[in-house]
């Protein structure tokens, strides 16, 4: 039932019941009643003519995890101070599901392009400073799960195409603790991230910064590096001084 839910996105925000059911491959009484409990719960809405979209339960939902997530409550005040002292703006990244990234927070610099990442997107775990900080600093046997099943996607992404190849490259971004890169996702857009770690060195996220290099041509690179570093050290710090929301080397409510 909640596979409907993962239907909904910005290609295709309203669905009818017929092509839910159709999309589902669910006979249409189990459709309809998956409809009817996901709108009972607030989860759905009607938009009017016979459409659905995701509904107002979600954005209380939202409101809980901004109030609650101890990552975001972590970074209060992180964000917006690194915006005051580079000038760029500001992401803050967590692991998501398998091979990808979220967005789980932002503060936006003055005339700031709209069309940046922002809050509620995904990216692959392979591309971006902010991406592969995190990979950088996941646990060994997850590694080698993830290289099992994407080793053509890590080759493709300048990672290394061998387990001992991909093991060196993440190993010095590791040591360097943090990432730079440029033209990951836009040309000429540089990106810089530090990992935010627990307290056994495994990534929960990343903060990072992003510029263009023909709009901001007099950027100090190695100044932005260091108040990166210094903004993902702060967040980790107020992290691991409350030892109860670990698990296992991991924040219970993220999972990684």
């Amino acid at each position: 039932m909640l596979h409907v839910l993962a239907l909904f996105n910005e290609a295709q925000p309203y669905w009818s019941a017929a092509s839910l059911i159709e999309a589902l491959g669910t006979s249409r009484a189990t459709g309809y009643r998956y409809i009817k409990t996901l709108y009972d719960a607030g989860l759905l809405t009607v938009a009017g003519n016979g459409y659905y979209t995701l509904g107002p339960r979600i954005i209380e939902m939202d409101l809980q995890i901004r109030s609650a997530d101890p990552l975001l409550l972590a970074s209060q005040g992180v964000l917006e101070e690194l915006v005051d002292k580079i000038g760029h703006s500001a992401l803050l990244l967590t692991a998501f599901h398998d091979v990808s990234v979220l967005c789980v927070g932002e503060c936006r610099a003055p005339l700031s392009p709209a069309n940046r990442f922002t809050r509620g997107q995904r990216r692959p775990l392979f591309q971006g400073a902010g991406s592969k900080v995190i990979l950088a600093h996941l646990p060994h046997h997850r590694l080698k799960a993830i290289f099992a099943r994407h080793a053509k996607e890590i080759d493709t992404a300048g990672l290394g195409r061998t387990w001992g190849d991909f093991r060196k490259v993440l190993g010095q971004i590791k040591r360097d603790g943090y990432h730079l890169t440029r033209g990951d996702f836009n040309p000429g857009v540089y990106g810089v991230a530090a990992p935010i770690l627990t307290h056994q060195k495994t990534a929960l996220g990343s903060i990072g910064v992003a510029w263009d290099e023909e709009d901001r041509c007099d950027v100090d690179v190695q100044g932005a590096i260091a108040a990166v570093r210094q903004a993902a050290k702060t967040v980790s710090q107020r992290l691991t001084q409350d030892a109860s929301l670990f698990n296992d080397g991991e924040l219970t409510n993220h999972g990684g």
